[in-house]
């Protein structure tokens, strides 16, 4: 199946590693791409062979007009006017993941969902990794989805946002999940929750098993549910959550097959990241033993729901990659602090609807601080108490003056970080390295 590109004129929009990655998959098949970035010093300039033509601070119409493929970044949305003309013009516009199908040679897992998708897709490889078996795990988090072609592989665990699969039609999944469709990124989609949830169900088109959440219709393929799905849930689902004598077990088809005890992830949306995850694994036929025994060693990705520092009996929580309201949502659901809890909100909400938050927000024991350019949206959510800061470190200051034993201090932002930082991991670093300074 593996496409032929010789002589093609391909134009890549967009450096940085996932540019850097195509750039890199051309040359090696003896095409030399150019490239547009609209920043003038895009990361991994430095890098770009010389014979590489590029174009920069802006797009290129007539270098897009003239192309016979291109290679769009996932940040770059199709309703832009230089693709739009470029696509009347009769250009083919694919992205990284659409050239990677067209290459891989063995099975795709592949991962979508407005929250938990990093967590899941990082467990399924672990569980691939636990069984021995050699695995490449990237797309959205980690390596560039291209550069795992370079390594043999028994599987690809992908994880894959909505913006990468508008532009891939070649997928075709062992296995294939829609954790959740949550409200994010509705700066990109002015048609709202329908257009962005048709573009995750991309996913499903092509799959071998679609692994759905019971608990949430949007995940289901558009006709409905299938003899090719399997399903998650808390209570319901053939992988669900049984909760006996102050125990929660993992349950498949009726059977308990892990008390989560055993986890060290803790969190309900952690207990059904985590069945997501093993019915992923099963439909791909891993050893149900391996899987469960990676699910008991996994300790969780770094600013998703960390333990920053714990001093004086206060917990400090980065949950930095919490970017959007059902991110934060999933967080403060079902949470048990026994002093104040100390909610750090803020940054740039893509347009989205903060008000499901609201009901969290109402309780006695939480106080919230709102940083950022939309903070005072968010202290709206609760106006009399609301503190609002213009940065993440005056909240903390004022927070650290404040604290008792038994509370907890939590960034669960709700927002992306790039009004005011590089990217959320900055924004985590950040916030770890002053609760070590201020606690």
């Amino acid at each position: 199946m593996m496409a032929d590109y010789q002589g093609k004129k391909v134009v890549i929009i967009g450096l940085g590693v996932t540019g850097q990655s195509c750039v890199d998959f051309f040359l090696a098949r003896g095409v030399t791409p150019r490239v547009m970035d609209t920043r003038i010093v895009p990361p991994g300039l430095e890098k770009l062979p010389k014979s590489v033509e590029r174009w920069l601070g802006s797009l290129n119409d007539s270098w897009l007009q003239n192309a016979d493929l291109i290679v769009a970044s996932p940040g770059l949305a199709l309703s832009s006017p230089s693709l739009i003309a470029a696509a009347e013009a009769g250009v083919e516009i694919v992205g990284d993941i659409e050239l990677f199908c067209r290459e891989a040679q063995a099975p795709i897992v592949a991962i979508t969902g407005s929250n938990g998708k990093s967590t899941v897709t990082t467990l399924v490889g672990e569980m691939a990794k636990a069984a021995g078996w050699q695995v490449g795990v990237g797309g959205n988090i980690g390596l560039p989805a291209l550069t795992l072609l370079e390594k043999p592989a028994q599987l690809y665990v992908l994880e894959l946002s909505s913006f990468q699969l508008e532009t891939t039609h070649s997928l075709k999944a062992a296995a294939a999940t829609i954790l959740n469709v949550t409200e994010d990124h509705m700066d990109r989609y002015p048609l709202g929750m329908q257009q962005y949830r048709a573009a995750k169900l991309r996913v499903y088109e092509q799959a071998s098993v679609c692994v759905v959440n019971a608990d949430d219709a949007m995940t289901m393929p558009v006709r409905g549910a299938d003899k090719r799905c399997v399903s998650f849930g808390v209570d319901v689902g053939d992988y669900h959550l049984n909760r006996q004598q102050g125990n929660i077990w993992l349950r498949v088809k009726g059977e308990k097959v892990l008390n989560t005890d055993e986890m060290t992830l803790t969190g309900q949306h952690n207990y059904t990241n985590a069945l997501a995850a093993l019915a992923l694994a099963d439909a791909v036929g891993l050893p149900r033993s391996s899987s469960l025994k990676a699910l008991t060693t996994f300790n969780g990705l770094a600013h998703r729901f960390q333990l920053a520092y714990d001093h004086n009996g206060v917990r400090w929580i980065n949950d930095s990659k919490a970017t959007n309201v059902g991110s934060t949502e999933a967080a403060l659901n079902g949470l048990q602090v026994k002093g104040t809890l100390w909610l750090l909100l803020g940054g740039d909400g893509k347009s989205a609807d903060f008000s499901p938050l609201a009901p969290y927000l109402q309780k006695d024991n939480v106080r919230i601080y709102c940083f950022g350019r939309d903070a005072a949206e968010l202290a709206a959510l609760r106006p009399e108490t609301a503190v609002q800061t213009t940065t993440m470190q005056e909240a903390m200051q004022q927070i650290a003056a404040k604290v008792q034993p038994g509370d907890m201090v939590l960034l669960s932002p709700a927002c992306a970080s790039l009004d005011q930082f590089k990217n959320f991991e900055q924004r985590g670093d950040i916030f770890t390295q002053l609760a070590k300074e201020l606690g």
